[in-house]
């Protein structure tokens, strides 16, 4: 692409991404190239997504790799939280990784910072369910067959054994979201339970 037309995406203030900020990131490949993904590099995804949750106190609720982009909603579980540094060092990791392949992002993700009217529960379900339902927009899988798409899942820290399209998904992934916030990400003892003397 000619450097003309290699503008850098507009932000909003830093402010806006951290803490407990909800941020959807749209990740491309360079020049939308298909052919990078694959099962083995879904699990290069989910281990440098771990490390990055783990080491810069976020979440990520749900996750879906297509063939030519990568969309996640994060959520920050603590006051420190920093999505933009965050999403540098997972960006540098996934480019390591990607080049080892051929392949790239793009320059600079899109983001979009959920506002105040779009983080109540429905809100924050209805992205998710918009993020989940990308398969079927790209013609990947049938209508309302998005459970089954192999390459979407979620990335809470400590919750392996987490999954989004179950029963009981939403409200373990929001008991989870509380207990991860309220320890900053494990950093501190869970204050629903202190000791008593």
């Amino acid at each position: 692409m000619p450097d003309e037309y290699k503008q850098r995406l507009k932000r909003l203030a830093p402010e806006y991404y951290r803490g407990h900020a909800w941020v959807h990131w749209t990740l491309t490949i360079e020049d939308r190239r298909t052919g990078w993904l694959d099962a083995r590099f879904l699990y290069k995804f989910r281990e440098l997504l771990t490390h990055a949750m783990f080491r810069y106190q976020v979440a990520c609720p749900i996750y879906c790799l297509m063939s030519d982009h990568i969309h996640m909603l994060w959520a920050g579980l603590a006051d420190s939280t920093d999505q933009p540094t965050a999403m540098k060092s997972f960006r540098r990791d996934m480019n390591d990784a990607l080049n080892r392949i051929g392949f790239e992002l793009q320059r600079q993700p899109y983001d979009h910072v959920l506002k105040d009217e779009e983080l109540e529960r429905d809100a924050i379900e209805s992205v998710a369910e918009y993020i989940a339902r990308n398969p079927e927009r790209s013609d990947l899988i049938q209508s309302d067959a998005f459970a089954s798409y192999p390459y979407t899942g979620c990335l809470l820290p400590g919750a392996a054994r987490l999954r989004l399209f179950t029963d009981e998904g939403w409200d373990e992934i929001w008991r989870t979201l509380a207990f991860l916030r309220r320890t900053e990400c494990y950093r501190r003892p869970d204050p629903k339970y202190k000791k008593t003397s």
